[in-house]
């Protein structure tokens, strides 16, 4: 067959293979963790996956910008001319979401509550993430005594309640009523030491895995040293799953320090503002008929759980080959239906292929009619 054929099939009077072009050049941000996966999604995923990107963006968009976008401070109770917020008030023109029973505006603590979410899945993820990889690497390169050792301990701390060890740090920390500093490293300590756990068994069973491989070997052949094998090679090469975990413990972050802040043990008013607290303090409300209260915290906390919670569980089925939806060779070009041979089409010269096998047969392929539907049924 010549080379025109090898590298080139078409269908009759269809150009849109010739004028297909693929990019090989792609941007350095095609390849992050996230953008990837966005590029491969297709469905149900990728709109499960736009949804949360969109949750979480616009949460931490809003905690950037949160001194811009609250029209009070998270603890003034006043107006500018030294009037008093009015206590429990409807929403209206001042005050848009309404005030709370201690006279805090409602819009505006739940606009500054979203910094104090941010800062606390940063801290909790941060921690949790380097103690855990690097134990992991530890553990699963080295085995032996050690292997044993951290394997029991973490199997012991997994099994400790997350929550009620944030009430614990919480006390020990800070006595039970905290800082916003004191709040947050109480959720951030007790996420902490429950989900290193999750990060050392996923790393360590990478590297188990991992170190027994050709390139391993040849490092060590070549005099690589034990931190540039570890680093370079095992590491690289075991963080495939650390976003789905990320996104998963980032959630529960949030709903341990709400957590905190509903029990009575999380960050006081006048530090910060906090979801949790302001749920707490609106549970009166609600027998009362005021709903401004709890509605907008507490949606709050569910909009970006949700959020976060969608992208990990879109990354978790697009790291799972059985889950992922492929795309169909249709939807590159178009249609499957698009793309098929006519089987009432005379082969012309555009058809290659057909013409080609034809003239093997010893016909000619401008006067035979036989198409790729008549040959499948003479076979």
């Amino acid at each position: 067959m010549p080379e025109s054929t090898a590298t080139s099939v078409g269908v009759p009077g269809d150009t849109r293979l010739e004028k297909l072009s693929v990019s090989k050049n792609r941007h350095w941000f095609s390849k992050l963790p996230v953008v990837r996966q966005l590029g491969i999604a297709v469905g149900w995923q990728k709109g499960m996956l736009i949804v949360g990107l969109v949750l979480t963006c616009f949460f931490l968009l809003v905690a950037i910008f949160a001194p811009v976008i609250a029209p009070y401070g998270y603890a003034q109770m006043k107006y500018d001319d030294g009037t008093g917020f009015p206590t429990q008030a409807p929403p209206s023109a001042e005050h848009i979401w309404g005030t709370t029973v201690g006279g805090y505006d409602v819009f505006s603590r739940t606009v500054w509550g979203a910094r104090t979410a941010v800062i606390a899945i940063i801290v909790a993820v941060v921690l949790s993430i380097f103690l855990g990889v690097l134990l992991g690497l530890v553990s699963g390169y080295f085995g032996g005594w050690v292997d044993r050792v951290l394997v029991v301990i973490a199997d012991a701390i997994y099994s400790f309640p997350s929550l009620l060890l944030a009430i614990l740090m919480a006390i020990v920390i800070s006595g039970g009523q905290s800082s916003m500093w004191g709040g947050i490293l109480a959720s951030g300590i007790s996420i902490t030491v429950v989900y290193i756990p999750q990060y050392f068994r996923t790393i360590r069973a990478e590297v188990v895995r991992i170190k027994g491989s050709a390139f391993v070997e040849s490092s060590k052949v070549v005099g690589a040293s034990t931190w540039r094998i570890m680093t370079r090679h095992l590491l690289r090469n075991s963080t495939r799953t650390l976003p789905v975990i990320l996104t998963l413990n980032s959630s529960e972050a949030i709903l341990t320090l709400a957590g905190l802040g509903f029990l009575g043990f999380g960050i006081e008013p006048t530090k910060a503002a906090e979801w949790g607290y302001d749920l707490n303090r609106s549970v009166a409300d609600v027998t009362a008929g005021i709903w401004w209260t709890a509605v907008f915290p507490g949606l709050a906390i569910v909009l970006i759980v949700l959020g976060i919670t969608l992208v990990g569980e879109s990354l978790n089925d697009l790291a799972d080959p059985r889950l992922r939806t492929r795309k169909s060779a249709g939807e590159v070009i178009g249609s499957i239906e698009d793309t098929s041979v006519d089987p009432n089409a005379k082969p012309d010269a555009a058809n290659q292929v057909l013409a080609e096998l034809d003239a093997m047969d010893g016909r000619d392929a401008a006067g035979d009619s036989t198409t790729v539907g008549d040959a499948g049924k003479e076979a």
